[in-house]
């Protein structure tokens, strides 16, 4: 994860991401290096970004810039916008209180890494 001053666009650091994603064990056999596909609003649609991943090899699931609203991505949508939600509900977050962009870096990953367990802890206990 990397964390960028608000001044910055959103399609700037994409490439640069993608490039340095660790790699992750699937069931089976080598580790996958990159992503299957990437999914983004308009904000990410830049005909120079959509090309960079296309050479990638990678599904561009980015919205051009400019074009009509309702996408069709809704279900997708919705797991980001909700995730953010729950990411908000840690008062830690909500303010920056942090002087060095490291600490507000780990209290993001400590906050992914609680929603993830309660999440596991739920599907766990059938709840």
């Amino acid at each position: 994860m990397h964390t960028t001053p608000a001044n910055v666009r959103d399609e700037q650091p994409l490439l640069a991401m993608i490039a340095h994603l660790p790699a992750v064990q699937g069931p089976r056999g080598r580790p996958r290096q990159k992503p299957g596909a990437v999914v983004g609003d308009r904000g990410y649609g830049f005909p120079h970004i959509i090309n960079a991943i296309i050479a990638m090899k990678i599904l561009s699931m980015l919205a051009p810039r400019g074009s009509d609203h309702g996408s069709g991505m809704g279900k997708i949508r919705y797991v980001i916008e909700r995730t953010f939600v729950w990411f908000g509900h840690w008062r830690r977050l909500k303010i920056c209180y942090e002087k060095r962009a490291e600490h507000w870096q780990a209290f993001n990953e400590l906050v992914a890494a609680m929603i993830c367990f309660r999440k596991l802890r739920r599907i766990q206990t059938g709840l």
